[in-house]
């Protein structure tokens, strides 16, 4: 581990240490891993990792959780929540309602249990997005040491692999309702073949990949780089056919590539 970067994590930890206990939010991503990591190096068994069990999360997604929290020995408890009515036609603070209901929940949570902070997995850079649900996250005093500490996501990423987390090249995810334009109507079926859709471009290596659900239609981002090998004739028509299988009845190609902000503000 480089000097600097070795300095930048003991300094983390000493600032996660001044917080006695904690609750983390755990969804299994590059940064919320590498925030437990360090949260166990600094207060040891004063550490309990919560994930959230949604509709909206990946399936996938909460078993690579489970699978990383037993992996790290760590305390580790889900908490159910339905969708909220708040946020079933997906309006644009949709974010904010979310982190506002969930962090609430996690909240209560950690007051039982006898935790004294609750801290999430924001890093340096999301302060330069449009990241709404950072308000709730203020509002309701939880801690971002990743942020407040500024790591930025090339950090998280080097320090992750030199602490030996497999989640250091995981790619970017964001929850499936990010895949629905806003003040459109949620519904179960839709998350599902947006899910199964995607975990099936995983699977045959497109791993920066977004499937855009507009109702009947699939809109298909990957990354600009993989173009040539998603355009191969053959593999278009197996990739319609499987998506269709899925519950899609049309299947496109976004030429813009994947974008973080491919979300529509409109229908």
């Amino acid at each position: 581990m480089e000097n600097s970067l070795q300095e930048k994590y003991l300094k983390l930890l000493e600032y996660i240490k001044t917080l006695d206990s904690c609750v983390v939010a755990f969804s299994g991503g590059v940064d919320s891993t590498f925030l437990l990591k360090a949260c166990i190096d600094a207060l040891g068994d004063n550490v309990l990792a919560v994930t959230i069990d949604t509709p909206y999360i990946p399936r996938w997604e909460i078993k690579e959780g489970k699978d990383f929290a037993k992996k790290l020995k760590v305390k580790h408890k889900f908490i159910n929540i339905p969708i909220m009515d708040e946020i079933k036609n997906n309006p644009i603070d949709r974010c904010y309602l979310c982190k506002k209901q969930v962090f609430s929940a996690i909240k209560k949570l950690a007051s039982e249990e006898g935790y004294k902070h609750v801290v999430d997995g924001t890093n340096y850079d999301d302060t330069k997005d449009y990241r709404p649900g950072m308000k709730a996250l203020k509002e309701l005093g939880i801690k971002s040491p990743l942020m407040y500490m500024e790591f930025n996501k090339r950090h998280i990423r080097d320090l992750s692999k030199e602490l030996g987390l497999s989640t250091w090249k995981k790619p970017a995810y964001a929850c499936l309702l990010s895949r629905i334009p806003y003040e459109s109507y949620i519904k179960i079926e839709d998350l599902k073949k947006i899910e199964k859709s995607e975990k099936y471009l995983m699977n045959i290596g497109f791993k920066a990949v977004r499937v855009r659900c507009h109702g009947d239609l699939a809109r298909i981002e990957v990354d600009k780089n993989d173009f040539k090998n998603i355009l191969e004739e053959e593999l278009l028509d197996v990739i319609g056919d499987k998506l269709k299988e899925y519950g899609f009845k049309y299947v496109t190609l976004d030429v813009k590539g994947y974008r973080m902000s491919g979300l529509e503000l409109k229908k």
